[in-house]
């Protein structure tokens, strides 16, 4: 609405001093015109805001004037404001005492019936962000990591990885943080790659500094490492048979290919071609699923779950049936 419109503009205008009719609108994603009309209400309203034309001209508020008011928010507003702050991340990173006062500070600027308001609303909503079966990871140089990032200072750093040789040696360009799942990683040059803060062994912040390139973007590189991470995972193709119940606890890529190639069979099964990850993984996987999913492709993994349902049988003193060979599409 135009009156949210006019306090996001008076506020751009006082956080980056001077902008352009066309960078105001790219912001508001609204017309130029638009923008024109928003500033003659403002002049109209005795705003001291003027403009100057030119290469290096743009809209501007008089020198000294700020406009830093919060009665103005809406209900959404402020309540996007508080549950947006996850205390849990910023004691981590060592902002917790900072997280707390500008908490108390903004609550303070809000009039009382929306300071009211937005207590209720934070007596009802907690936000725990690791899964159930996420095991707590220390990670004890976070705060330095954090430090290096907001300071743009080069890390000496012990790493331990997966494959051999585990603990190495690292000068690390730290380019931003990612919190994920409850778990810490840093994106860092050179590459950039990421590391998983809890895998630090020894670090240092030098007194090296350093620059991240102009156009480098840190959602939208994590989007596209998710994305290449996703595609790394997909090893292969499996063809299974789902029972009704089975087809329902599928989750994640599993689900989304069920979606897009399951087919009824005639005994009341699913025919599916889903994702797997490697043979190893999938027999882990769809062994949960029990006597709900019947592999038919690849050989290799339906052998494998065959082998194990049959020491399973005899661990458990039961004659498993003669197996038999999977059912061919006419």
């Amino acid at each position: 609405m135009k009156s949210s419109r006019l306090i996001s503009i008076l506020l751009l205008l006082q956080t980056r001093s001077r902008m352009t009719a066309a960078q105001l609108a790219d912001e508001l994603e609204v017309s130029v015109r638009t923008v024109y009309r928003d500033v003659e209400s403002l002049h109209a309203a005795g705003v001291p805001l003027y403009g100057d034309a030119g290469h290096s001209g743009g809209y501007q508020l008089l020198a000294g004037h700020r406009f830093s008011r919060l009665t103005d928010l809406y209900t959404g507003e402020a309540e996007a404001l508080f549950l947006a702050g996850i205390p849990g991340a910023a004691a981590e990173l060592g902002l917790g005492a900072h997280f707390v006062d500008a908490q108390l500070k903004l609550r303070a600027s809000l009039p009382a019936p929306l300071r009211d308001h937005v207590d209720r609303l934070r007596s009802r909503f907690h936000i725990d962000a690791p899964g159930w079966y996420a095991e707590n990871t220390d990670a004890p140089f976070l705060p330095q990591v954090a430090e290096a990032v907001r300071a743009g200072r080069v890390l000496a750093a012990r790493y331990r990885r997966w494959k051999e040789p585990t603990d190495v040696d690292r000068r690390l360009e730290p380019y931003g943080l990612v919190l994920k799942a409850g778990r810490w990683y840093l994106v860092a040059a050179p590459g950039p790659r990421t590391y998983r803060v809890d895998q630090f062994l020894e670090l240092v912040v030098t007194d090296e500094e350093f620059d991240i390139p102009e156009d480098f973007s840190l959602p939208d590189w994590w989007a596209a490492h998710q994305v290449a991470f996703r595609a790394r995972l997909h090893g292969g193709d499996a063809v299974v048979l789902l029972s009704p119940d089975g087809a329902k606890r599928l989750t994640g890529e599993a689900a989304r290919a069920l979606a897009a190639t399951g087919l009824p069979e005639p005994d009341g099964r699913i025919r599916a071609t889903l994702p797997i990850e490697s043979v190893a993984h999938a027999h882990h996987a769809f062994l949960a699923l029990g006597a709900d999913i019947e592999v038919l492709e690849p050989v290799e993994l339906r052998d494998r779950l065959t082998e194990t349902v049959s020491r399973l049988a005899a661990r458990y003193g039961v004659t498993p049936p003669s197996p038999t060979p999977p059912p061919r599409r006419s």
